[in-house]
């Protein structure tokens, strides 16, 4: 029985029988009275609960003291998921429960156990978490409206209001999040290695977006380096974007060529069947003895290289290959390029070159390497500080319209 409730949970429905058998042998049950309290808003959280019998509801309380119920959750339903993603542990709202109920209870250890036995768990709370947000989302937008529209109507309207602030503020508590999470995906430092100097600056349009970049640890000596952009905006090409990165990672750690990777990557989303969205991606292996960057890309931007004095900068455009996603053959091939002594090598997203001034002038691929060329004493992060404020001098004050990535690798 116990099975059977496990697979009800969404992101648990794919788990081969031996897992979920784990699962049920791991998970120990936990009775709870009517009233009990499982975990309080803004306590560190470090399991969730699967619902096996009776009820267990959802509320956040106001600073007035007040109290709303946002959800009610029944038998193979959860609560508490958000603490094992969220990196601080926190918990976003309050959960009891409604009557004399049992609940299996995840640890963030079993949760790590599982993902680690099955790393496709990930797509899947991936989905889920993205379906979620994009239900708020949506729901949230038509509830908008419609109260808009019966704001002129009686007294009754206010507490209509008083719930609908609820939703809103759940929404973006949980876009922030989204964000958040996100964001964790990325490196949390830069790479360290002697005669190297590494940067990289990320600035999202929305709360979330799609562009992405990443320094994979291939030995002592390699490193992968990567970046891409996600067609679209928002929850979905977020999504997309973090399962590209695990991709990416899983297939740098198999030890792969760059076009190995792309190819690779490129498959697995096929089979995912994202709806017509693709990736633009490049991706490349940096030798640190010999200065060498092998790499492929796939409908990406080309590689920027700046010579010592900066004097020499321009693009090396080895073939630009099919985007991914959307073709069974990307056609990918292969170039290496060599980072001579104080020269750059500096990676990017179309959001840089395709950015608009309130002429509707592209910033350019030419404005971009003249930039790097003046600036070929600076530092690799300040060099992609320096683009990316480059970039929003040039709009002018105007609303970003795509998401801007800079990666910068200079040589001593």
């Amino acid at each position: 029985m116990l099975e059977e409730v496990i697979r009800r949970v969404p992101f648990f429905s794919t788990l081969p029988t031996r897992h979920l058998r784990w699962l049920s042998e791991t998970l120990q049950a936990e009775d709870l009275l009517a009233g009990t309290v499982l975990f309080r808003e803004g306590d560190q959280g470090d399991r969730f609960y699967i619902v096996i019998q009776g009820e267990i509801e959802v509320f956040k309380r106001f600073e007035d003291g007040g109290e709303q119920v946002i959800a009610v959750r029944g038998p193979g339903e959860y609560v508490g998921e958000m603490s094992l993603l969220n990196e601080s542990g926190l918990r976003t709202a309050s959960a009891r429960a409604r009557g004399d109920s049992e609940a299996l209870v995840m640890t963030r250890a079993d949760f790590d156990t599982l993902l680690h036995r099955h790393p496709p768990l990930a797509y899947a709370m991936a989905r889920v978490m993205g379906d979620r947000l994009e239900q708020a989302h949506t729901g949230s937008i038509r509830r908008l409206e419609e109260r808009n529209r019966q704001l002129q109507q009686a007294l009754d309207e206010l507490h209509a209001a008083q719930v609908e602030l609820v939703e809103t503020r759940k929404l973006e508590h949980e876009l922030a999040l989204a964000r958040e999470i996100q964001m964790s995906l990325l490196p949390k430092e830069l790479p360290r290695f002697g005669g190297y100097d590494f940067g990289a600056r990320l600035l999202p349009m929305m709360q979330v977006g799609g562009d992405f970049y990443d320094f994979i640890a291939l030995d002592e000596r390699r490193i992968g380096v990567a970046v891409g952009d996600v067609s679209g905006h928002g929850v979905s090409a977020a999504l997309i974007m973090a399962i590209t990165v695990a991709l990416l990672r899983a297939g740098a750690c198999r030890g792969c060529s760059p076009a190995e990777v792309l190819t690779a990557v490129n498959a697995q989303l096929l089979n995912l069947g994202a709806n017509g969205m693709f990736v633009t991606a490049l991706y490349g292996t940096l030798d640190i003895d010999s200065g060498e960057f092998t790499y492929a890309r796939a409908g990406h931007e080309p590689v920027l290289m700046t010579g010592a004095d900066g004097l020499d900068a321009g693009y090396d455009d080895n073939g630009g290959g099919r985007l991914l996603g959307l073709f069974d053959t990307v056609a990918l091939q292969e170039a290496t390029v060599r980072l001579s002594a104080s020269g750059a090598l500096v990676l990017f997203t179309d959001g840089v070159i395709e950015a608009r001034s309130a002429a509707r002038e592209f910033f350019g691929e030419d404005r971009l390497s003249e930039l790097a060329a003046a600036h070929s004493g600076l530092g690799a992060q300040a060099l992609c500080d320096r683009i990316v404020e480059a970039v929003k001098e040039h709009a002018g004050g105007q609303a970003q319209s795509d998401d801007i990535t800079v990666i910068a690798i200079r040589r001593a």
